[in-house]
């Protein structure tokens, strides 16, 4: 039982660990990468669908998205759906592709992004906190109700909170690596 109460542990954490950097892609670092579009949904065939549904996405160059429509007819709703983002982003098209170019970021929104940064981090830690409350919680109601003796009880916390200390580590060394790119000029 306690076995069992650690695996899924491990394994709600590492789903705060993966959304984290789901998250983390779509945040805007003046370079281009085709997951700052993972969010446009675009209006197509009576549904709002996601925009690598409709076309294929590419990023040629280190400031320019190419997008290549699969239906040609498609080219100005998705065009329309990047503007309704709100990504900041000026897509063009020249009839059969959309170029997004990505303006590089200024110093003052370079900051903002980092403390968006920190702050998803923060929030990350906090529900691996919550992960860990809960099994520790957990641990403590076998050990009252003598399923598993003190000792075996303690040994368990500590393996809780190695875990999640690793985890903690995990989230600092994304974080480090996502501000050095926002940070990058």
């Amino acid at each position: 039982m306690a076995e069992k109460l650690l695996k899924e542990m491990e394994h709600r954490m590492e789903k705060t660990l993966e959304a984290l950097r789901h998250e983390l892609a779509g945040i805007r670092t003046g370079k281009a990468t085709t997951a700052l579009l993972d969010t446009v949904r675009v209006e197509m065939y009576g549904a709002a669908m996601p925009l690598n549904q409709v076309a294929s996405v590419s990023a040629p160059e280190a400031r320019l998205l190419v997008i290549q429509p699969w239906d040609r007819k498609a080219i100005h709703e998705i065009e329309k759906a990047i503007m309704k983002a709100n990504l900041g982003l000026n897509p063009s098209n020249d009839g059969a592709v959309i170029r997004v170019p990505i303006p590089p970021l200024n110093e003052e929104r370079r900051r903002d992004i980092v403390k968006l940064v920190k702050k998803m981090g923060e929030d990350s830690k906090i529900a691996l906190r919550n992960i860990r409350r809960d099994v520790v919680e957990g641990v403590k109601k076998m050990e009252k109700s003598g399923e598993v003796p003190e000792d075996e009880g303690k040994r368990r916390e500590q393996s809780v909170q190695k875990t999640t200390d690793k985890f903690v580590g995990d989230i600092d060394a994304l974080l480090k690596k996502k501000e050095e790119e926002v940070l990058e000029v």
